[in-house]
């Protein structure tokens, strides 16, 4: 099949599209044809070996953890899929090899979810990863509660712009940082904008005298500092961006694929709750552009790449039938 793989740890230039090796699909996993797959600042961190300590490559790597697509293959112990079942998934494994950026992927089923009829394959393949943290973070390690104020850092960004929708959902007040230029597609998803720079700190407190009762760092270094000085008495912060966070008395977090929460999510979307902005796309083989374009820091929501074809069937690579019908 083709897809995208970098066999060394560089910039943009370490990746290459060609042929890379057919996916096989485990008992437990099933086998997706990408229809779109979503770029997001972990991948190229990890592409440039900044994750290394964390996380082992196994090379060559096949990059991206987001992916819309159709199943097209169940493996052996699967019952929760059948062949043609749009899904969506953050398909992260204990290792970097078997990555979303390819015509297929073997997913194990812990990762997906059903995709939301109303979104569109872009849309979809952008919610999974910044869908997750959000949820996550704002349910589980914050338990953000209703007329709470909560600050979300980069509220036009992947993860923020999720944060914004999720926190005002459960009734709490946003308040968030951004770029002018993204000042009112703050206030379009709910949140109340602030400006990034010198004199943030007074900003903020000019919006919430009092404190924050919430903050949820997705930048990291000063932003973290402004937000541990501008929490109330007893007040809570995360940080999915900077470990330093601990030293602040807070909690760094890191997202993990749940199928429980990504179908809530996926849910949420179909209720309109959830909405994903996709700034750009680009297709497969153009995957070191989007990679780019997501390194300079100042997406909007989500850049995503595609994957054509010329048939809607769902079908799985010439062979990989062939071999389970051995396997049984």
């Amino acid at each position: 099949m083709k897809g995208i793989s970098y066999s060394r740890y560089g910039g943009p230039e370490a990746l290459a599209y060609g042929d890379v090796r057919d996916p096989r699909v485990g008992p437990d996993s099933v086998l997706v044809k990408v229809r779109a797959a979503a770029v997001n600042p972990v991948d190229w961190k990890c592409r440039e070996g900044y994750l290394d300590g964390l996380i082992e490559p196994v090379f060559p790597v096949v990059p991206g953890w987001d992916v819309a697509g159709v199943v097209v293959q169940p493996g052996a112990s699967v019952t929760e899929f059948a062949v043609g079942d749009e899904v969506i998934g953050y398909v992260r494994e204990d290792f970097l090899s078997r990555g979303t950026f390819a015509e297929y992927v073997a997913a194990p089923v812990r990762t997906l979810a059903r995709k939301p009829r109303n979104l569109t394959w872009e849309a979809a393949a952008g919610l999974p990863l910044v869908g997750l943290t959000a949820y996550q973070v704002l349910t589980g390690v914050l338990q953000v509660k209703r007329d709470e104020t909560v600050l979300v850092h980069a509220a036009a960004g992947g993860v923020g712009s999720i944060a914004v929708q999720l926190a005002r959902h459960l009734g709490a007040r946003v308040i968030g940082t951004a770029s002018e230029h993204n000042h009112d597609f703050v206030r379009g998803l709910g949140g109340e904008p602030v400006a990034y720079g010198d004199g943030l700190m007074e900003r903020v407190r000019g919006l919430a005298p009092e404190g924050v009762n919430v903050a949820f760092d997705t930048v990291g270094g000063d932003a973290l500092k402004a937000s541990a000085t501008l929490l109330a008495p007893e007040g809570r912060l995360v940080s999915i961006a900077d470990p330093d966070v601990v030293d602040y008395g807070g909690r760094y977090y890191f997202v993990r694929p749940d199928a429980g929460d990504l179908l809530r999510l996926s849910e949420l979307a179909e209720q309109g709750v959830v909405s994903v902005h996709v700034s750009e796309t680009f297709p497969l083989e153009r995957a070191a552009d989007a990679h780019r374009l997501n390194q300079e820091g100042r997406t909007r929501g989500k850049i995503v790449v595609t994957v054509d074809w010329d048939t809607e069937e769902a079908t799985a690579p010439d062979g990989l039938w062939q071999e389970r019908e051995q396997a049984e």
